[in-house]
């Protein structure tokens, strides 16, 4: 617990100085931001099934920017993985016109859309319970079949969707939600 809270400190502090310096200049690069590195134990605690899940000895994060990291087996493949991941959010903040947050500032996780999810409620919520198997979940236009199962592939829940509802959505590779609620809603001919 004392570990925790002297690491917590020691991000507050990385994270106030880069505030600090980030106003001596407007175009920021990772190498502004505050990044610390983890060591993850890779132990058996944890049995990951699919080969689609890696689990990284190392793990470096921007500080305070809770979605922005990177893993690797070495502290350097961690880094460059995070640098990679930087690189994407910048070129799509450049598209969308939207400016770096400020180092050492928190940047909130942020939810994505659910205007397509939400023009079918009742067939989202019988599609959670009868296709995932789950009471409730929170699904957004960019929920996936991937976020909620282990498995290799998707082709058990695309069977299901098939007896269920009488649709082939096998086609829907990235197993988009948004995209398979409107195909099963679509009007058949």
């Amino acid at each position: 617990m004392a570990i925790r809270r002297l690491d917590s400190i020691k991000e507050t502090i990385a994270a106030s100085w880069k505030l600090f310096l980030s106003f001596r200049k407007r175009d920021w690069e990772l190498r502004d931001y505050p990044i610390v590195m983890r060591i993850q134990d890779t132990g058996n605690d944890l049995e990951f099934t699919a080969p689609r899940f890696v689990r990284h000895r190392y793990v470096a994060r921007v500080v305070k920017w809770w979605s922005l990291s990177g893993g690797g087996d070495t502290p350097e493949a961690a880094m460059r993985d995070l640098a990679s991941n930087f690189e994407q959010i910048t070129a799509q903040g450049r598209r969308e016109g939207e400016p770096l947050p400020r180092p050492g500032m928190i940047v909130p996780v942020e939810f994505t859309s659910q205007e397509r999810v939400n023009t079918q409620t009742e067939l989202a919520e019988d599609f959670v319970r009868r296709v995932l198997g789950l009471d409730w979940a929170w699904i957004s236009d960019g929920s996936s079949l991937w976020d909620f199962h282990t498995s290799a592939t998707n082709d058990a829940l695309y069977a299901k969707i098939r007896e269920l509802y009488g649709i082939d959505v096998s086609d829907v590779e990235s197993g988009n939600l948004a995209q398979i609620l409107e195909r099963i809603a679509a009007p058949r001919p």
